[in-house]
């Protein structure tokens, strides 16, 4: 098992242990919406810290198994780094959601449900035909169950027929995460090949007069870089859209000049 995730499992089993002993977390941890944005203190650690809050044995058992179930296969594909900023992004979605449609409320979120929802829109849309068993005997398409929990989450809490259940929580995170991994990504995705476009000189607007033949032989084209190197092309652009040019180091500045020299060829 991933370590992010069995750091997330510990610390949701670890602080319910210690609400258990009798601790009150809730009242300093969770989500309260009137606090949250309250003058002249706010208190805006809520929007993360009732993640790791539950209110019953079995409130903390389920989210700590789709936590696992829909968590391990989108830990695989992206990395632990990735997973836990995606995880606590949708966390703080769910929260900032329910906050806007009720920022008075003085009645305390918590659990992790939010992320977890989250997670599962990613598993769906990862593996959208991946099969899931509702309540453990119905097959169900992963991208239909993940259309059918956010369908139900959304009625649910228009029809406001569970209050004890924050629906606008679980309805945030899976948004959240749609929205992420819809638009920031697919924008990722395209600065990251006008990148490549531009360290390859693949510039249209450049147009060289054409040149006579030269009795010479010319020099062999610059070799791209390895493949093993590649996968570093691409880990440095994402860090430069992460944090900026400024933030790499002379190695991977070198690497750089190397692969745009590699893609140009000989001028």
């Amino acid at each position: 098992m991933p370590s992010s995730i069995k750091t997330l499992l510990a610390l949701n089993a670890g602080i319910f242990l210690i609400q258990f002993l009798g601790y009150p977390l809730i009242g300093m941890f969770g989500l309260i919406p009137a606090r949250v944005a309250q003058w002249p203190l706010p208190e805006f650690w809520r929007l993360l810290t009732y993640l790791f809050l539950h209110g019953s044995f079995w409130h903390l058992a389920f989210n700590l198994f789709a936590l696992w179930m829909f968590g391990m296969p989108v830990e695989s594909q992206w990395g632990g780094r990735e997973f836990l900023k995606y995880y606590f992004l949708c966390g703080l979605g769910a929260a900032l959601i329910s906050v806007a449609f009720a920022p008075l409320s003085s009645i305390p979120i918590i659990g992790a449900s939010g992320a977890v929802y989250g997670l599962l829109v990613a598993f769906a849309m990862l593996y959208p035909d991946a099969v899931i068993y509702l309540y453990f005997l119905i097959p169900v398409k992963a991208a239909h169950f993940a259309i059918l929990f956010g369908a139900i989450e959304f009625f649910l809490g228009a029809s406001s027929s569970t209050p004890g259940i924050a629906r606008f929580a679980h309805l945030g995170g899976m948004v959240t995460g749609y929205l992420y991994i819809r638009w920031w990504w697919v924008w990722k995705l395209k600065i990251k090949t006008a990148f490549k476009s531009m360290i390859s000189g693949d510039d249209d607007d450049e147009v060289s007069a054409p040149r006579p033949r030269a009795a010479k032989r010319r020099a062999p084209a610059a070799s791209p870089p390895p493949v093993d190197d590649m996968a570093e092309v691409d880990r440095i652009l994402d860090k430069i859209l992460d944090t900026g040019l400024e933030s790499l180091t002379e190695n991977e500045r070198t690497l750089m000049r190397r692969y745009s020299e590699g893609q140009k060829g000989p001028q």
